[in-house]
C-alpha cells in the first residue's frame, strides 16, 4: 500500500531520506491545514464564551479548556506513536479534529456553553497532535537538518493564519440566526481534508529501542539544556496564549469590531509561522539559545506595544510582535529539545516536553480571562513581564554551556 509506514526493521537511514522530502511536504501542507483549526477557536471562542456562559468571567472558559485539551493529550499521543507509529498518532487527533467542528456547531444551534467546552477539549487534542508535526519532520533527516526540516514544517502556518481568520470572516453569519456554526462545519470538513493528506506520510514504525523507551525520563529532565529548553518553550507560548486569549475580547471590549478582530488575528497567525521559512537557518548558523533570546525580546516588545494604546493599530502591532516573538522562542526551544535525547527516546521526551509546556500554558490561560474582565488589557500586558524575566534568568545561566552529545 503506497502508503504505508515504513516496516520494522528497514528504518534505515536510506529509508528515511527517501521520503524524507516528501513527509516535510505532506507535513507542511497538513499543518496549514490544521492550523485552521486553532485559529478559529481563537477567533471565537471568547466571543461565543462571552455569548454563551452563563457568567462574564467564563468567557474565556473555552479557550483555556481548549489548552487543557493540549496538555491531557501529548502524553497519550506519544504513547500510541511510540506503540503504533506516529501516522496513527496524526490520524486520531484529526478524527478529534472532526468532531471539534461538528460539536461545536451543534453548541451554537443549542446554545450550549458547556457543549462548546467539551468541543473545545477536543479541538486542543488536536491541535497538540498537529504540533508534533514539527519533530516527526525532524525524524528522518540527518542532526544537522533537524531545525530546518522542523522549521519548515512550521512554516505550513503561514497558510493557516490566512485560512482559519477567513474561513471565520465569510462563514460566521451564513447560518442565521446561529452566529459561527457554519464556520464550525468548515472547519470539520478542513480537518477531514487534512486527514487524507496525512495518509501519505511515510514513515519508520518504532523500533524495539524505542519502545523500550532508552534512558529514564528523570535522567533525561535533570540535563541544564532540556530544562531551559522547557521553561523557555513554556513561557513562549505561555505569553503568546495568555495574550491571544484575551485580545479579540479585549478588542470587543474597546469597542472594536469582529473584522478588526479576525483580521488582526490573521495577522498574528501569519506572524507565528512566516519566520519559519529561515528560522531553522538562523538556528544553524547562530546557535538555537541566541534565536530563543530574540523571540523574548520580541515578545517583551509585543506588551510593550500594547501599553501604547488601544486602537487598531497598537492591538494588531502587538499581536504581530507576539507572533514574531513566539516563533523565534518556541522553534528555538524545540530545537534545544532535540539536543537532549537519542533516537530511541524521541517520542517519550518530546511529548513530556510538550505537556509541560502545555499543562503551564493553561495556567496562563485560565488566568487571562479573569484578569482582563476585572483589571483590564493593561494590566494583562504588564503581568506577562514576569514569567518573560524568568525565560531570560534561565537562558542566560545556560546559554554559555556547551551541548550534551546525543547519538543519532
Amino acid at each position: 500500500m503506497a502508503y504505508a509506514e515504513a516496516a520494522p526493521g528497514s528504518s534505515t537511514a536510506a529509508t528515511q531520506t527517501r521520503y524524507a522530502s516528501g513527509n516535510i511536504a505532506r507535513l507542511a501542507i497538513a499543518q496549514a491545514l490544521a492550523g485552521a483549526n486553532s485559529t478559529v477557536l481563537y477567533a471565537t471562542g471568547a466571543v461565543l464564551g462571552d455569548m454563551l456562559s452563563p457568567h462574564k468571567a467564563l468567557a474565556t472558559l473555552p479557550i483555556s479548556i481548549f489548552v487543557v485539551g493540549m496538555a491531557a493529550c501529548t502524553l497519550p499521543a506519544g504513547a500510541i506513536a511510540r506503540r503504533y507509529g506516529r501516522r496513527a498518532a496524526f490520524l486520531t487527533g484529526t478524527g478529534c479534529g472532526v468532531l471539534t467542528g461538528l460539536l461545536s456547531a451543534l453548541a451554537v444551534v443549542l446554545g450550549s456553553f458547556w457543549l462548546f467546552c467539551a468541543a473545545a477539549f477536543l479541538g486542543g487534542v488536536y491541535a497538540a497532535v498537529v504540533l508534533s508535526f514539527r519533530f516527526a519532520a525532524a525524524d528522518g533527516v540527518p542532526p544537522e537538518r533537524r531545525p530546518r526540516a522542523l522549521s519548515a514544517v512550521m512554516a505550513g502556518g503561514v497558510f493557516a493564519g490566512v485560512l482559519g481568520p477567513q474561513l471565520v470572516t465569510y462563514t460566521m453569519d451564513l447560518w442565521s440566526p446561529h452566529m459561527f456554526a457554519a464556520t464550525f462545519v468548515a472547519q470539520a470538513a478542513v480537518a477531514a481534508l487534512c486527514g487524507i493528506v496525512l495518509l501519505g506520510v511515510r514513515l519508520p514504525m518504532p523500533s524495539a529501542a524505542e519502545i523500550a523507551g532508552g534512558r529514564p525520563l528523570a535522567v533525561i529532565a535533570r540535563q541544564p539544556r532540556f530544562i531551559t529548553a522547557v521553561i523557555c518553550g513554556v513561557i513562549s507560548y505561555l505569553i503568546m496564549n495568555f495574550l491571544m486569549t484575551a485580545a479579540p475580547l479585549a478588542m470587543r471590549l474597546c469597542g472594536l469590531t469582529q473584522e478588526s478582530a479576525n483580521l488582526g488575528l490573521q495577522w498574528h497567525v501569519i506572524a507565528m509561522y512566516a519566520p519559519s521559512f529561515f528560522t531553522g537557518r538562523l538556528i544553524t548558523r547562530f546557535g538555537a539559545p541566541r534565536v530563543v533570546g530574540a523571540g523574548l525580546a520580541l515578545l517583551a516588545a509585543s506588551a510593550v506595544a500594547g501599553l501604547l494604546g488601544q486602537q487598531v493599530g497598537h492591538f494588531w502591532g502587538s499581536m504581530i510582535l507576539l507572533g514574531l516573538g513566539w516563533n523565534f522562542g518556541f522553534v528555538g526551544a524545540s530545537a534545544l529539545v532535540l539536543e537532549c535525547h537519542r533516537p530511541e527516546e524521541r517520542t517519550r521526551v518530546q511529548s513530556l516536553n510538550d505537556f509541560i509546556v502545555f499543562g503551564l500554558m493553561a495556567v496562563g490561560s485560565f488566568a487571562s480571562g479573569g484578569l482582563l474582565t476585572a483589571y483590564g488589557w493593561d494590566t494583562v500586558l504588564w503581568v506577562s513581564f514576569v514569567p518573560l524575566f524568568l525565560a531570560v534568568a534561565a537562558l542566560t545561566v545556560t546559554a554559555a554551556s556547551r551541548p550534551a552529545r546525543v547519538a543519532g
